[in-house]
């Protein structure tokens, strides 16, 4: 994991995740929600989440793999947070 995390940015805890009734996984990014993951995949993630539950920056690396390339720098402001 040494060249993974460069700028140290999954120390910070970004991801949270929330299973839910129905065993679904919700993974959110800074509060916002940007991945549900359902059935066999949401069983595999919670089955390594458990796995490397003491580490959490091996958590938050599973996590950000289940959530993808979700995040490049150019993602749209909403319509009222322009700064017009």
């Amino acid at each position: 994991m040494s060249g993974i995390d460069k700028r140290n940015r999954l120390s910070a805890d970004p991801f949270t995740y929330q299973i839910t009734k129905k065993g679904t996984v919700v993974i959110h990014y800074e509060g916002k929600q940007i991945k549900t993951v359902k059935e066999k995949k949401a069983e595999r993630l919670l089955a390594k989440i458990h796995e490397a539950e003491q580490q959490t920056i091996e958590v938050q690396l599973l996590l950000a793999k289940m959530t993808g390339n979700f995040k490049r720098g150019n993602e749209k402001l909403g319509k009222h947070k322009r700064g017009f």
